[in-house]
């Protein structure tokens, strides 16, 4: 049985199973899908990766697939992400983007763009609807290079989103290790006045996922922060569409609160973000109108579409979504619905400057419940689902693994979220893009989220190994 299957934001699966045919298929079904639906475009298809080392075979495959059609592939390179989404709508094409985002290197994706942005849930089962067996043979023309071009647009679009110098005297860390954003974060920081140090750039592909801080890749961060007199680190994961921000206390900055900091700062009436972000964010009382979904980009854009102006949309990684009506100091920001990294640092970065104070003091004035998360790591799906299924249709076994903490409510947008006799939260969830089971708490103090956490991971460890 194949591992390939589209999850929260792209198809995903083991590498050496999408390179060759399989790739070519998926992006020829893209492409029929597409074409009956009258959006392939200017006659162009951009093709962005990551540094994995199976994405340049995977993108000679999808160039094949492309040359079938009679398209112009164009190679754009090892561009972020969002770059890459940003030129292909400016030119009106569709794009794929190989990567296997914050995963480990022995996976790898298809991320696929119609002109007007990122595909929906609806799009992935038209792909699936139009996949065939026959191969796709070889014969793509050799393609043209854009790489340098999808940059300057992409750095171009943050040229005068804060005001001239507003990062002067700020000293940010880069933490590159193999992020395809890691030259972009840098010239943007420059750019807003940042003095920039680069940290821990590789030279071989390395699995950054920004939500489990307690990775062993982030040991030396807070080391940098000290031994570099740091007022921050950002950084993003391989695709450069999840961003990381560590304060100059060393602490790390969650995502869902740089995605909240961001909509602020870009003036949002409307957000949109999944049911995993934190419950603060209504609190807060910034916005008109808080829009929750199930985890993963296609949910959180459909959601924009149809939501009234002034829109800005977040993930619980922190990757921000730009929708329409957004105005920054006069000036119209191009919506761009697919997540980038860049935007939430910028915002962050830019309100503490503005306010004169560090992020920590920021972060210290928002109505936050203290959350973390981690994951178990080699879940087969059918564990997860398995455990799932019976802690939120049997009530009995229910009320017996949350004996500890008791259950007042429960929600089933996405997963599985209880909070507790005592008003935290535990939130349980199947990874959408590897074999995963994701644990999410909220809890009134530092101390209670941390054995909140410890808690649930060991209490599901049981269960499923």
């Amino acid at each position: 049985m194949s591992s390939l299957k589209f999850g929260t934001s792209g198809l995903r699966g083991l590498a050496v199973e999408l390179e060759g045919q399989a790739a070519r298929r998926y992006v020829a079904a893209f492409l029929r899908h597409a074409g009956a639906l009258g959006l392939l475009g200017g006659g162009k298809v951009f093709i962005g990766r990551d540094f994995r080392p199976s994405s340049p075979a995977i993108a000679r495959d999808c160039a094949a697939a492309i040359g079938l059609f009679g398209l112009e592939a164009v190679d754009c390179g090892t561009v972020p992400t969002p770059a890459l989404a940003l030129h292909a709508m400016a030119a009106g094409c569709c794009a794929i983007m190989i990567t296997g985002s914050h995963i480990p290197a022995d996976r790898n994706g298809l991320k696929f763009y119609v002109p007007g942005g990122e595909i929906s849930k609806a799009d992935e089962a038209g792909i699936l609807a139009a996949l065939r067996d026959e191969a796709v043979p070889d014969g793509a023309a050799a393609m043209s290079d854009e790489f340098a071009l999808v940059v300057e647009r992409y750095v171009a679009r943050y040229a005068g989103l804060l005001p001239e110098g507003a990062l002067r005297g700020l000293r940010v860390g880069v933490f590159e290790h193999s992020s395809v954003a890691r030259d972009v974060l840098g010239r943007v920081m420059r750019q807003a006045g940042a003095e920039v140090v680069s940290l821990g750039r590789t030279d071989g592909f390395v699995a950054v996922d920004t939500e489990a801080f307690g990775d062993a890749v982030f040991g030396p961060l807070k080391g940098w922060i000290e031994s570099e007199n740091l007022d921050a680190i950002v950084s993003s994961d391989g695709d450069g569409d999840r961003p990381l921000l560590m304060d100059r206390r060393g602490a790390f900055v969650r995502g869902d609160v740089l995605g909240l900091l961001a909509a602020k700062v870009l003036g949002a009436r409307t957000v949109v973000t999944p049911v995993t972000s934190n419950s603060a964010l209504e609190r807060t009382g910034f916005f008109e109108t808080v829009l929750r979904t199930r985890v993963g980009s296609p949910y959180v854009i459909e959601a924009m579409e149809t939501a009234a102006g002034g829109v800005v949309g977040f993930e619980a990684n922190g990757g921000t979504f730009v929708g329409n009506g957004i105005v920054v100091d006069g000036r119209a920001l191009e919506p761009l619905p697919t997540r980038d990294a860049v935007l939430p640092l910028l915002c962050a970065l830019g309100l503490a400057a503005r306010r004169g104070v560090g992020l920590d003091a920021i972060v210290a004035e928002l109505p936050l419940q203290y959350a973390l998360a981690d994951r178990l790591q080699d879940v087969p799906a059918e564990k997860s689902g398995a455990f799932l299924r019976r802690l939120g249709e049997d009530r009995a076994f229910a009320e017996a693994f949350f004996a500890p903490h008791g259950i007042a409510s429960l929600s089933t947008i996405d997963g599985l979220q209880f909070r507790t006799l005592s008003g935290d939260m535990v939130h349980f969830r199947a990874s959408g893009n590897a074999p995963e089971l994701r644990c999410y708490v909220e809890g009134s103090t530092p101390e209670v989220a941390r054995g909140l956490l410890d808690w649930g991971m060991r209490a599901v460890a049981e269960q499923v190994r």
